[in-house]
């Protein structure tokens, strides 16, 4: 079990000064704040709109209970006749963190560093020093892999990092059904973040195949990024956060365009921060780019319809890309071995929980299965898989109707 103590909570004032202030700390504001406060001569404040963590949070099993709680922006989609169409609306949920930890509070806590193609590309659109082989060793330096198969292949894995990842300690028997039905199609059961030895020296890297997932957990419970990175920081004297802290603007120089500070609300006053360095934007996909606009830096047309005066002209958010998930495929099974609430939600698998780390709430939101294959419209010798499967041993109704529906945004018609 991860230890309940909570971070560091600053005091500010009206006009507060420090050398770094990243907005947001989330996947990336948690781990901004704990590398730029490795340097004992930088004053460090990490802001953040949100709380703290429950410890409902915790229970991987109860991802779905997250969403739509306070911890939560609610965000919903536009309504569409292209996508959704089994949402209350026409409207999908938009899960976003509002608290430390951000989304890697609320996700379903799968490990998936993606294929390295998509890096390498963004590299060749001239993004220098994206690709896949100069970005593995932050990978390698932050993990903390718990599963001695997984973990011997060092050239891919590390273990000593501060995010800690491993397997669930409990599946059912789906699980291993699903990876084995997956080989019975000619798909390889593999770790889908590494690579294999082919000969000598050179490796080959391999993503299609089945795999029981990875997951960031630790003995059992969610290890989000503020459990992983500020925790363990918490007492050192040149790191300030702040929760509570709702930032509504960059304050930006028109002249030099540098970024001098934010302006933000917190207990109902209005306080403005000065960076004497750098302010970094890390407050997630959609409220980075929410925020440049906000502070003048956006499409013109669009920041002049709303009255913010233009510092620069800039698409901001226009190549904003998510992926489709379909959830529709279920099946009956013919024993009772699947993730059905009454099964797992009692006081035998709460005990267990509680006392070894182990049992069904330490299941992934319920994911015990990830496969990546290819379809016909890509060339499979590439290795660029463009279908994701998520096995869940459940399904929209395994509650009766009460929290899974609501938290997909399902409508009455659905279920």
């Amino acid at each position: 079990m991860l230890s309940a103590v909570p971070c560091v909570h600053t005091k500010l004032l009206p006009h507060h000064s420090c050398v770094a202030t990243p907005v947001g700390a989330g996947s990336a504001g948690a781990v901004m704040a704990n590398r730029l406060s490795e340097v004992p001569e930088s004053s460090v404040l990490l802001l953040e709109a949100g709380e703290d963590e429950s410890d409902i949070s915790d229970v991987p099993a109860l991802a779905g209970y997250l969403q739509l709680s306070k911890m939560d922006w609610k965000y919903k989609t536009e309504p569409q006749n292209s996508a959704c169409l089994a949402m209350a609306g026409r409207r999908c949920n938009w899960p976003r963190g509002r608290v430390l930890g951000g989304s890697s509070v609320l996700n379903y806590m799968l490990y998936v560093r993606g294929n390295r193609r998509d890096y390498d590309e963004w590299e060749r659109h001239g993004n220098t020093g994206w690709n896949f082989d100069a970005l593995l060793p932050y990978f390698k330096k932050s993990e903390d892999n718990r599963n001695p198969y997984i973990a011997r292949n060092k050239r891919y894995h590390s273990t000593g990092g501060y995010l800690t990842v491993q397997e669930s300690p409990w599946r059912t028997p789906l699980a291993t059904a699903f990876v084995e039905g997956g080989m019975e199609l000619g798909y390889v059961n593999r770790d889908y973040n590494a690579a294999y030895q082919t000969g000598g020296s050179l490796f080959t890297s391999y993503q299609t195949g089945f795999m029981i997932p990875q997951g960031t957990i630790r003995r059992g419970s969610r290890c989000s990024t503020s459990k992983a990175f500020l925790r363990p920081i918490r007492g050192r004297k040149n790191l300030h956060i702040a929760t509570n802290a709702f930032v509504t603007k960059v304050l930006i120089d028109p002249h030099s365009r540098r970024a001098y500070g934010v302006k933000m609300v917190r207990k109902g006053r209005v306080i403005v921060v000065l960076a004497r360095k750098e302010v970094i934007l890390s407050a997630g996909s959609v409220n980075s780019a929410q925020l440049l606009m906000l502070s003048g830096v956006g499409p013109r047309k669009h920041l002049q319809h709303h009255g913010i005066r233009v510092i620069q002209d800039l698409p901001v958010g226009y190549n904003l890309q998510d992926h489709i998930g379909v959830g529709g495929l279920v099946f009956t099974i013919n024993q009772e071995v699947s993730l059905v609430q009454n099964r797992y939600e009692n006081l035998p698998s709460v005990l267990r929980y509680s006392l070894f780390g182990s049992g069904p709430l330490t299941v992934l939101g319920g994911v015990e299965g990830v496969g990546f294959v290819n379809t016909k419209l890509v060339n499979a010798s590439d290795d660029w898989p463009d279908i994701e499967f998520h096995f869940v041993s459940g399904s929209p109704a395994s509650d009766g109707g009460r929290q899974i529906r609501k938290v997909h945004g399902l409508n009455q018609k659905v279920i």
